[in-house]
C-alpha cells in the first residue's frame, strides 16, 4: 500500500520536565509500527541534545533513552545539532550507541529529503 514515507523528526526539548520529546519519540515509535513502510529520521536540537546521553535513570514513566534506542534499533536516525552539543559541553560525552553529531548541514539536507517535517 503506496511507498516509503520519509519523516524527518526535530526535537527541541530537553528530555524531562516538557513531555515534548517524549511526544515526538512516541510518535515515531508508532508510526515504525504501522504497516506503511516509514523512513523515520531524528535531529536533537537545542536542550533535547541530552536525550541521547547514556546511561539515564529516570523515575517512573517514559524513558527518552530506551525510546531513541528502539528507534535505532528499527533503523532510524538520530543526530544531534553540533552548535547546541558544543553550547552544553557535550562535544566530547558519549552518545547512545548509533547516535551521531550532526551539523545544520545535515539537517537541511534532511529536510530536503523528507515527504514530511514534524517539529516536536
Amino acid at each position: 500500500m503506496g511507498n516509503e514515507q520519509t519523516l524527518l523528526f526535530i526535537l527541541n526539548d530537553a528530555p524531562y520536565g516538557s513531555e515534548r520529546s517524549f511526544n515526538g519519540l512516541r510518535l515515531a515509535i508508532n508510526l515504525n509500527e504501522q504497516e506503511i513502510k516509514t523512513n523515520i529520521m531524528v535531529f536533537l536540537m537545542s536542550d533535547a541534545v541530552s536525550c541521547a546521553l547514556p546511561k539515564q535513570t529516570p523515575g517512573d514513566g517514559y524513558h527518552v533513552q530506551q525510546m531513541l534506542e528502539i528507534l535505532l534499533a528499527q533503523g532510524a536516525k538520530v543526530k544531534l545539532c553540533k552548535t547546541c552539543c558544543n553550547a552544553r559541553g557535550m562535544s566530547e560525552l558519549p552518545l547512545i550507541e548509533g547516535a551521531e553529531i550532526g551539523t545544520l548541514d545535515d539537517l537541511s539536507m534532511w529536510t530536503l529529503q523528507a515527504d514530511k517535517v514534524v517539529c516536536f
